[in-house]
């Protein structure tokens, strides 16, 4: 068969419910969740029959639009007045967004009170999960605005939460977050965006109005042409305001200004004056932003800017680690569609002067095994992290302090390996994934080369991998003096040992034993050197986040075989071969790992500036 004819449809996505539900059930112990008080008012099955249906929706609605994203993009045009610019977003994207507000998927796991449904968040994950994977160019935007949604319930004013929040719930708003400036990039101390209070506007717009003045770059989804206003969270600097972190305020302030009754008012002076050109996710518009004098009022209090980004960027960072498992997720559906399908060379054992499906050759089985053994673990681990979140949730609700703990110091740990492992994997399997379609792949008319292209921005998202590292070990790590990462590694070596004595496990439970000691080690030793030595500490973070990110997904991998084992349902086989497949051919990477956590940064600095170049 000729490899065009072997490309499919493009567009093709389909939703891996029984996988969902299988992690959701098996991993991260969804009926624990729906049993507590807090979240007792819906049942597992009936989420189940809600995803069921978002599956439904995106793969009828929104996958098909993910090629003109990329082929089309979004434009951006100049206003006539010459203050900014309009951005067109490609014809297909409008009316699928206009659906998803229609179905209310979105509003599922926020507070009832502003129109949610209170659903667990570890639901929220599963249909962000299929959005992403169907368009994540397009799932940027109900993304960014769950991080707006989220600062301004925890800390906005009764008025501007119900002013707000029922119309970005539903997404008939949307919102975004306005962070880094040129000349500030990750570090958000140095952002010099001015807030001056300002009474005129505060007797027509609202007590306590500000100016807002500045620029602010890599704004994704800061404008468009979904929605009829849009909420920024700017981070500006009040008068006299100290340096650094400790005088940044947040500020909301509309696309639009609105009139006592709620209706859209005028124009605010909030204007994207350009838009990125883009590797990848070109369907979504990463703009530049210009306050000058825009009309904004303060979220939480003056200096407390820092603490409200915070409550944004530890669901955003999740988020962010799901992006990787779900376009590692599209990318091997294409790849194994393409690889069933394309006919070329002879298997072996196949008969003479036959083409076979390069399914059929080890090398692209070993290619196509590393993707879903990982997407299963990258699943497991993003799950098992939103689950903890709820689980904090339900024992505050139910009055559990040390319950709360718990499960906040579990999440929080897991934080830094879901951003930084799945997004950092995403880039190793989608490349796989290109790799199997062979010279077909880079050719942009497979479309697999988008997926490539596109996984590449999420570890650089929301701070980047080596940021991620640097909090795991510099504060995550710290928690308890270590004893937060020793409680987590001995939950995984119980279940590992469970494992282990499933038929054809053992070899497994050997190098897992292997790879959670490396972990022991390597945590022991950055405990010690942390006190006396940050520069080691930080050179040796990345690979002890891969080290332990890869001995925790071993883990929780183990939690599914055993529950496979014991279910003995549809695809529980194929989720043992997978992780016995990762514990022979990606675990004994974790263990080869600790000489380089174990080493100093003599030799990262060894070398001068003008010797590096």
């Amino acid at each position: 068969m000729d490899a065009r004819r072997s490309l499919g449809d493009v567009s093709d996505y389909t939703p891996p419910l029984d996988d969902i539900r299988f992690v959701l059930d098996h991993v991260a112990d969804l009926d624990a969740i729906t049993s507590s008080e807090r979240f007792g008012h819906v049942d597992a099955d009936t989420i189940h029959e809600v995803l069921a249906e978002v599956g439904r929706f995106m793969a009828e609605v929104v996958a098909p639009t993910n090629r003109d994203g990329d082929t089309i993009g979004s434009q951006w045009h100049a206003t006539t007045d010459g203050t900014g610019g309009t951005v067109v977003t490609p014809d297909s994207f409008k009316p699928a967004y206009a659906k998803w507000v229609e179905s209310g998927f979105g509003a599922m796991p926020f507070d009832a009170d502003f129109g949610g449904a209170d659903f667990p968040w570890v639901s929220a994950i599963a249909v962000q999960e299929m959005l992403t994977s169907a368009n994540m160019a397009l799932s940027l935007c109900p993304l960014l605005t769950q991080g707006a949604i989220d600062a301004i319930h925890a800390h906005g004013s009764d008025e501007q939460k119900a002013t707000y929040l029922p119309k970005m719930l539903t997404g008939e708003w949307t919102g975004t977050m306005n962070l880094t400036e040129p000349q500030a990039g990750s570090d958000v101390g140095a952002v010099s965006t001015k807030a001056v209070p300002d009474a005129e506007a505060s007797a027509r717009w609202g007590a306590d109005a500000y100016r807002i003045t500045g620029q602010k770059i890599f704004i994704t989804w800061g404008e468009h042409d979904f929605t009829d206003n849009i909420v920024h969270l700017v981070l500006a600097r009040t008068p006299d305001s100290p340096p650094g972190t400790k005088g940044i305020s947040m500020f909301l302030v509309p696309k639009f200004l609105l009139e006592s009754d709620g209706s859209l008012g005028e124009r605010n002076a909030a204007n994207c004056v350009s838009i990125e050109h883009k590797l990848g996710i070109h369907g979504s518009p990463t703009c530049v932003m210009s306050y000058d004098g825009a009309v904004g009022w303060l979220v939480g209090g003056e200096h407390e800017g820092m603490r409200n980004m915070f409550t944004m960027m530890n669901n955003a960072r999740l988020s962010v680690g799901l992006e990787g498992l779900c376009i590692a997720e599209r990318a091997y559906q294409q790849a194994l569609t393409y690889a069933q399908e394309r006919l070329q060379g002879r298997a072996i054992g196949a008969a003479p002067g036959t083409d076979s499906p390069i399914i059929e050759h080890p090398d692209v089985r070993r290619m196509l095994m590393t993707q879903r053994a990982w997407i299963d673990a990258m699943r497991a681990l993003v799950y098992t992290n939103a689950a903890a979140l709820d689980r904090a949730e339900a024992a505050r609700t139910a009055g559990d302090a040390d319950g709360a703990t718990h499960w906040q110091e579990r999440a929080d740990v897991l934080i830094p390996l879901s951003k930084g492992l799945c997004t950092d994997v995403a880039n190793e399997m989608t490349s796989l994934a290109v790799q199997v379609h062979g010279g077909m792949g880079y050719v942009e008319e497979t479309g697999v080369a988008q997926h490539y292209r596109d996984a590449r921005i999420a570890a650089i998202y929301e701070g980047t991998n080596g940021i991620q590292a640097a909090d795991l070990v510099g504060r995550k790590l710290a928690m308890r003096g270590g004893g937060v990462v020793r409680d987590l590694l001995d939950e995984c070596a119980e279940s590992a040992a469970e494992a282990a004595a499933l038929d054809g496990m053992a070899d497994f439970g050997t190098r897992f034993d292997a790879a959670v000691d490396a972990a022991r080690t390597a945590t022991a030793h950055l405990l010690e050197i942390g006190r006396t030595d940050p520069r080691t500490l930080l050179g040796a973070s990345s690979p002890y986040l891969r080290l332990l990110g890869t001995t925790v997904c071993a883990g929780l991998l183990a939690k599914g075989a055993v529950a496979a084992a014991n279910d003995g349902g549809e695809g529980a086989e194929a989720r043992i071969v997978a992780t016995r497949f990762f514990g022979e051919q990606i675990l004994p990477t974790a263990a080869g790992l600790l000489p380089a956590v174990l080493a100093s940064s003599d030799d990262l600095y060894a070398l001068t500036a003008t010797q590096l170049a």
